[in-house]
């Protein structure tokens, strides 16, 4: 491995730590938001909602601007951007102009994070090797900081402006220093030059893009349901059920950091099949028992077998066409509106039923996830991907 090639794969995992660190600092600090402007829980899923809408249409507008600019060029302004937004977040005065900060955040949040995956698609095309998930890796890495730094600043007192803005001033050079470690996108073959907006994707990168959305809803109902489960419905004390997040993103790295090499032995779609089979079982446990340890417990095996799914589809999507950034954008857009509109279905369904059925519905996705998996290619059947330094290629069974 050339010297370049180890920055670049760096400075990719130091992306995804980055957005995981801006990303996690803002939701770790909710309640101080709420304190700060007098809010109440429906006007801070209000600001969630600004953000989360904010970064899908970024995201729905990806495929022709990746085309052009390639994900090196994005990055350089996006990542400063999120960093921008988020001092405007912190520095926010009232209602209104939280939601306007909370957008434009989203709109800089939504392009970072499809660049930094076509960046990732691109790292792992020079390699050679799959590198995805230890690049997801570094998102949970983020994400657990931005807790750790949290609990800490709430331990000094520090409100959430100075709080939120010290993470911003952090962000801001660093993102100026990450930007020189990108690589150029690979050029687009001929074939494929019109392919970001103007010709159809292959119809593969729908289905990658369908079992993106089926991952992250599981991802999204963990993170957003798993506390007022575990209190309401098996009875487990506040404390208790703070753990179940942290938990399933512990799981969440471990299965991360191990996913490549599973990936390497036994191929990509057989471990998306396998994957989504182990989430259903999982997730299965989580819903039918009536213990609080048992069901913390299968929440770090739900983090466990959900891990690599994502990350592994936007691999996928990166190599089934000449020019990884367009394909990117298009699963990633089909994945986060999963991210998006999973809790408030659950919310719904909770709602006509209960908490413990609504649940359910991840159940159902892992079976689809598994599912879906059976209709990839077989390995060696499809592969755009062009032969890294080491002259192997990736491929569906990469």
């Amino acid at each position: 491995m050339t010297r370049d090639l180890r920055t670049a794969r760096n400075g990719a995992i130091l992306t995804f730590v980055l957005g995981g660190l801006m990303c996690g600092s803002i939701t770790v600090r909710l309640p101080a938001l709420s304190d700060k402007l007098g809010l109440s829980e429906a006007s801070i899923s209000a600001s969630l909602l600004a953000w989360s809408l904010g970064a899908l249409v970024t995201m729905q507008s990806m495929r022709g601007v990746m085309t052009r600019f390639g994900s090196r060029s994005i990055l350089r302004v996006a990542a400063p951007l999120c960093a921008v937004t988020l001092a405007m977040l912190a520095l926010a005065p009232s209602f209104p102009l939280l939601l306007v900060a909370s957008v434009l955040f989203g709109l800089a949040f939504g392009a970072l994070d499809i660049a930094m995956n076509a960046q990732g698609s691109t790292v792992e095309r020079a390699h050679g090797l799959p590198l995805m998930n230890g690049m997801h890796a570094g998102w949970c890495v983020g994400a657990i900081s931005a807790g750790l730094l949290g609990t800490a600043a709430i331990a000094a007192g520090l409100s959430f402006t100075a709080h939120l803005a010290l993470v911003a001033l952090v962000s801001l050079p660093a993102a100026a220093m990450l930007s020189r470690t990108y690589l150029p996108d690979p050029a687009p073959e001929p074939a494929s030059a019109g392919e970001g907006t103007r010709r159809r994707m292959p119809p593969v990168i729908y289905l990658l893009g369908a079992i993106a959305f089926c991952a992250f809803m599981v991802e999204g109902t963990m993170a957003d349901w798993n506390g007022l489960y575990l209190r309401n419905e098996l009875g487990a004390s506040e404390a208790v059920a703070a753990l179940g997040y942290p938990v399933f993103e512990g799981g969440m790295l471990i299965g991360r950091l191990a996913g490549d090499r599973v990936r390497t032995r036994f191929g990509a779609r057989g471990m998306i099949i396998v994957s989504g089979l182990a989430t259903a079982a999982t997730f299965a446990v989580v819903v039918t028992s009536s213990s609080v340890a048992v069901a913390v417990s299968a929440m770090l095996f739900v983090g466990l077998a959900v891990a690599t799914i994502s990350p592994v589809a936007f691999s996928l999507a990166g190599e089934a066409t000449g020019n990884p950034g367009p394909a990117i954008a298009q699963t990633g857009a089909m994945g986060y509106a999963g991210l998006l509109l999973g809790p408030v279905i659950i919310g719904f369904l909770s709602d006509l039923a209960s908490l413990r059925t609504a649940l359910g519905v991840a159940v159902v996705l892992g079976v689809l996830i598994a599912v879906a998996g059976r209709f990839l290619p077989r390995p060696g059947t499809t592969s755009a991907a062009p032969a890294g330094p080491r002259g192997n290629k990736l491929s569906m069974a990469a």
